[in-house]
């Protein structure tokens, strides 16, 4: 699996293998995206380098909290009640993404 995009891991969850695998993709590129504003800042407003909306742990777990609680941890769109593991890495995933 190394190279492999974040969406393509996240797709495959379904697992604790899966899941650990799609985190530390996710850890990757949270490090490049960080080192990456160290030598060249974007501004404060939209997301960062990599694509990082949220910056600060708070910011990242507030964003992951409000986008589990408007879509039910994501039943609402689709994700499968009985992959618990897949809806945990969304609500991951969406720490990243959701303003």
């Amino acid at each position: 699996m190394p190279g492999e995009s974040l969406n393509v891991l996240l797709e495959r969850v379904n697992s604790e293998e899966s899941l650990l695998a799609f985190i530390a993709a996710l850890t990757k590129d949270r490090r490049q995206a960080v080192a990456a504003e160290r030598e060249n800042p974007n501004s404060s407003y939209g997301p960062d380098a990599g694509g990082w909306e949220n910056r600060t742990i708070e910011e990242f777990l507030e964003a992951a909290a409000a986008w589990a609680e408007s879509t039910n941890f994501g039943l609402t769109q689709g994700l499968a009640a009985d992959n618990l593991w897949k809806r945990f890495a969304v609500f991951l995933y969406l720490g990243k993404i959701y303003e």
